[in-house]
């Protein structure tokens, strides 16, 4: 039976709590054993390197070098991640090492929760297989990513609230690799009840299947 962990903590305003519960329910659904903390302690755990896969839901906060070198290692020997919004890419904001590992980092969402347009940057991809451009309710992320990231789904910045980043198409959802691991990662998902819209948890479900290397799912 393939093993995930999910992490969970740091800032509540992205409920923390209750999206861990989602995910832990949708990767049971797909035959996962899961296992739920609390405590980036988590990531020093040498048997992490067995897992299929690491979702950390962990806004801000901190993680320490032990915790993180080991996360690293165990992601470079194979171990998938994924996750979404804060909960992954705006965490440990002082740990350059496990930004590294992620591609990507949260540094601005003008307007806070505003409509926007999610676009599919390779709909021939699995992950993004029959899924097309839909509307969105939340934080349109502005961040900072690294170029080598595969870009799935992206969004468009209008202007109306920051005139000088009118017209920048910002990555929302990549995949990438770390040493042998696959990292996925989704800009969406600021509370739990985003996970109802369709479109944003069907990338989410495939990303992180991707990323455990379940090869009946999308392995592109």
């Amino acid at each position: 039976m393939r093993e995930a962990l999910i992490v969970w903590g740091g800032w509540s305003g992205h409920e923390p709590e209750q999206c861990s519960k989602i995910v832990a329910d949708m990767l049971e659904a797909e035959g996962f054993k899961v296992y739920v903390e609390n405590t980036t302690e988590a990531f020093t755990d040498p048997s992490i390197k067995d897992l299929s896969l690491i979702v950390p839901i962990v806004t801000m906060s901190k993680i320490e070098k032990e915790e993180v070198q080991n996360l690293s290692k165990a992601v470079e020997s194979g171990v998938g991640l994924a996750g979404g919004h804060g909960g992954m890419c705006d965490a440990f904001r002082e740990s350059v090492e496990y930004q590294f590992i992620c591609g990507g980092q949260w540094v601005a969402h003008p307007g806070n929760v505003i409509d926007y347009r999610v676009d599919i940057a390779k709909p021939q991809d699995p992950i993004c297989a029959g899924l097309k451009s839909f509307p969105y309710r939340s934080e349109q992320y502005y961040m900072h990513v690294d170029p080598s990231n595969e870009v799935l789904a992206t969004t468009t910045f209008s202007g109306d609230i920051l005139p000088w980043v009118e017209g920048v198409v910002m990555p929302v959802a990549w995949k990438r690799r770390h040493g042998r691991g696959r990292v996925f990662y989704s800009s969406l998902g600021h509370v739990a009840k985003e996970f109802e819209v369709p479109e944003m948890r069907t990338l989410f479900q495939r990303g992180a299947l991707w990323a455990a290397r379940d090869e009946s799912k999308p392995s592109a």
